[in-house]
């Protein structure tokens, strides 16, 4: 099997790739005989109706075609292989909130926990049903709400009963995700496969107490289970804490390092609307794999129409187009 950079074809038998070398064996071979020519003869004016003028360049063209009608065959011979996206049968998703106190910011209507909810019961729904999902809260301390559960109706009944509370501590909900998935129930068809998983981690602020979020994203990168991070709030949002208003705008960097060192990825949204746009990437990402699939029949399809057109060059040599 063929190892080159993602830019380039992968191919399942790269020795038949050799066979490549007859083609411009081939074209050198008819430059040659086509050099071969004697001393014009004067053509009579029917021949001249027979072979136009012009048929040197359609005769090249032909030629053309055909060869690389033959290259396209060789390449399909080769075996191309290219990376398709399979859905996944069975994968865990944590689905990890936060629930500080900037989450009351009504920069989002009706404020940014209850879209957070909303927008988070979709996307648990949307996820195929063998999936395994999980919930963990956090602010202060982080809460394992849900054990991981194909109970959909189980994790919709904890989303709606998530409360405010005081601190944020991002960190700590990665950790308590990563915990999360040391309870994942065994398939039973077969109990000892290990199925993918993923965070989806919400929030808005940065962490101010607790573990370092990087530590964590860093303990979630060894296990090999990606953070997707969503900055959820504009910057414009506040809270109001003893008759005054307190500012609470989202920390996109805080987030985009723990995506970045988890081998994940960032989001950003600054409504409901976006944000169900955000979960559906996200499930898209968590949904499907990439996965090699064999390619050939789409250059046998070029090395037809290559012959077609070849084909149509030869016709038009000794025919008559209106």
């Amino acid at each position: 099997m063929a190892t080159m950079t993602h830019l380039m074809i992968e191919f399942m038998a790269p020795y038949r790739l050799w066979a490549l070398a007859v083609i411009p064996l081939i074209g050198v071979l008819y430059v040659v005989l086509s050099g071969r020519t004697s001393k014009p003869r004067p053509m009579s004016s029917r021949l001249r109706i027979v072979v136009p003028k012009d048929a040197a360049w359609k005769r090249h063209g032909a030629v053309l075609l055909g060869l690389l009608s033959l290259a396209a065959l060789i390449v399909a011979w080769a075996i191309p292989k290219d990376y398709v996206d399979k859905p996944r049968d069975r994968a865990t998703v944590v689905v990890s909130i936060d629930v500080s106190w900037s989450m009351e910011a009504r920069d989002v209507e009706p404020d940014r926990l209850q879209a957070a909810q909303e927008s988070a019961k979709a996307f648990v729904d949307s996820l195929p049903e063998r999936f395994n999902v999980a919930l963990v809260s956090f602010a202060g301390t982080a809460d394992l709400i849900v054990p991981p559960t194909i109970d959909r109706g189980v994790v919709h009944r904890a989303i709606d009963s998530l409360q405010l509370a005081p601190s944020t501590a991002v960190g700590e909900g990665v950790y308590k995700s990563l915990d999360a998935l040391k309870l994942v129930p065994p398939d039973p068809s077969d109990p000892d496969a290990v199925a993918p998983a993923a965070v989806v981690l919400l929030s808005d602020g940065a962490t101010n107490i607790g573990r370092s979020s990087a530590g964590a994203a860093e303990k979630a990168r060894e296990q090999g289970v990606p953070v997707y991070t969503i900055a959820f709030g504009t910057d414009n949002g506040f809270v109001e804490q003893d008759g005054q208003r307190q500012r609470v705008a989202v920390d996109h960097w805080e987030l985009s390092e723990i995506a970045r060192l988890s081998g994940g990825k960032k989001y950003a949204a600054e409504s409901a609307g976006q944000l169900d746009e955000v979960y559906d990437a996200i499930r898209q990402s968590v949904g499907t794999e990439r996965v090699p699939a064999e390619v050939t029949d789409r250059y046998a399809g070029l090395a037809i129409i290559f012959a077609v057109l070849a084909a149509m060059g030869v016709i038009s040599l000794g025919a008559r187009w209106p």
